[in-house]
């Protein structure tokens, strides 16, 4: 498990050059998992862009990025499962710096994934940066709301309850 839990949900405004901070929250937990060194000057982020029915880019620290590696290779070589995990969740990815500002540039396919094509992004845009205790989910803000909508169906159950019977294990 990471150092500490990405947690809480922030709006960040995407400039005309797909550049966006991120949250400081974020960042810490990122630059812990990644010490610097002469090799890597900076913190990096894995952003996950694989996943045809994902609407969302899965954010890793570069700990969480190496966990989530040594899953995928435990599983059976050849398998449909682990070839389909190492497609959707290694090859269709990217590592990219956080620049000493805080900010990164979302790369093309990032974008892409989020529904900034063309030029979406000229008069700016706004991201949706959503913690999921290992890792956060990057979404286009109005992407994410929508979601919110949808899944806010109170079912009467109380999400500690959850917890409770998973920890039980039923």
């Amino acid at each position: 498990m990471a150092s500490e839990a990405f947690r809480g949900e922030f709006y960040q405004k995407v400039d005309s050059k797909a550049r966006v901070s991120i949250p400081a929250a974020f960042r810490r937990i990122l630059e812990a998992e990644d010490p610097t060194s002469e090799t890597n000057p900076r913190a990096r982020v894995y952003m996950v862009y694989g996943g045809k029915n994902r609407r969302f880019v899965e954010c890793y620290s570069r700990v969480g990025a190496d966990a989530l590696a040594a899953r995928i290779e435990a599983m059976e070589l050849g398998s449909p499962e682990r070839d389909r995990a190492e497609r959707d969740l290694i090859s269709r990815s990217v590592m990219i710096e956080v620049e000493p500002d805080g900010r990164i540039v979302l790369p093309p396919k990032v974008r892409e994934k989020m529904g900034f094509l063309g030029d979406d992004l000229t008069g700016g845009g706004e991201a949706a940066f959503a913690g999921f205790t290992n890792r956060f989910k990057l979404y286009r803000r109005e992407v994410y709301e929508a979601e919110l909508a949808e899944d806010d169906d109170d079912d009467g159950i109380d999400p500690l309850a959850l917890v409770g019977r998973a920890s039980r294990g039923g």
